[in-house]
């Protein structure tokens, strides 16, 4: 077995890839969630703490109970609308919970520290596709949040040699190929699971801005499968305990694909028909997110497995069809 690593928000969509991914390459893995978003069935292994992540008795516990090597960070709270109407919980859970985390890693001196960011915390593009050398002008709560542990991470290295790898994903998206666990949130936000419970519903599936400067005059947006990231994350971790220095990285596919594809493509791959809603646009939704994912492949070697979005695609409904089926 090889070292253990703590999974925070592991039972959620992310995390629980990453778990998944950390147990078949023979790592020992503990997993602290609240369950607040996230689902112990989807915990395919490890042990399962569930708990607070600013729970100082209740961290301290778990860091003296484990020989911690490594930090993964899932846990965060991911709605931008939600952000906005509500400020207060996501800097809480973002950045007050996150600060309790980094102050018991300190306090066990565990120095080791992988975090889940976003493509939000660069704003508006002001170029395309997004470097990690675009600015980071983030225009919603869950943005600015991520941005801030970005900072506190930067500092905790300075301070306490803790070293960090940040990965600013775009549109995490799919399911594990094995159809075991998957997308699995309520609400619901995401493109493609959308369109694909329209597909098994047939309830519409609203397209918010027809009249983009885009090909179709919808939104672009760069989708990257979800073992994709957690094969990224798995790197970075490997890195940091091989003596690498602190980093950021984008993760993405460099491609970026329509609403109306993604909605055509769905269509193929379903062999349903979608019914459709043409509203009007939302509030900050920018025309075109594309990544440019080469500094991760050139520094750590990744390369997305699942680039095509119909392969994407196929493994969220593989998932989605299962859970329709009870």
């Amino acid at each position: 077995m090889k070292d253990k690593i703590l999974v925070v928000g592991g039972a959620g969509y992310i995390g629980s890839h990453m778990v998944k991914r950390l147990l078949e390459e023979n790592y020992a893995v503990v997993v602290l969630d609240n369950l607040s978003t996230g689902h112990r069935r989807l915990v395919t292994g490890g042990e399962l703490v569930v708990g607070q992540l600013g729970d100082e008795k209740l961290l301290d516990r778990v860091f003296r109970d484990h020989p911690i090597a490594a930090v993964m960070h899932f846990a965060a709270s991911s709605l931008v609308g939600e952000s906005v109407q509500w400020p207060l919980k996501y800097y809480q859970n973002n950045i007050a919970e996150t600060v309790s985390l980094l102050e018991a890693m300190i306090r066990h001196k565990v120095v080791r520290f992988i975090f889940s960011s976003t493509a939000a915390v660069y704003g508006e593009p002001e170029e395309i596709p997004i470097t990690e050398a675009h600015p980071c002008k983030p225009t919603n709560p869950y943005g600015v949040t991520k941005r801030c542990v970005e900072r506190l991470l930067s500092d905790c290295d300075t301070a306490h040699g803790m070293k960090s790898i940040c990965l600013r994903y775009f549109n995490a998206s799919g399911a594990d190929a094995s159809g075991c666990i998957g997308e699995l949130h309520d609400p619901e936000s995401h493109l493609i699971p959308l369109v694909l419970k329209s597909a098994l519903t047939r309830k519409p599936i609203k397209i918010f801005g027809t009249d983009y400067a885009t090909p179709d005059g919808t939104c672009l947006r760069d989708y990257v499968h979800v073992t994709d990231l957690a094969n990224a994350h798995l790197l970075a971790m490997n890195a940091l305990l091989n003596g690498s220095p602190s980093a950021v990285y984008n993760l993405g596919n460099s491609v970026g694909y329509s609403v109306r594809q993604v909605i055509e493509l769905a269509t193929q791959v379903t062999g349903k028909d979608i019914p459709v809603i043409e509203t009007d646009r939302r509030s900050g939704d920018p025309a075109v997110l594309v990544a440019d994912a080469n500094k991760i492949k050139k520094s750590l070697g990744w390369q997305p497995k699942y680039e095509a979005l119909e392969t994407i695609i196929e493994t969220a409904w593989n998932w989605h069809r299962k859970q329709s089926h009870g």
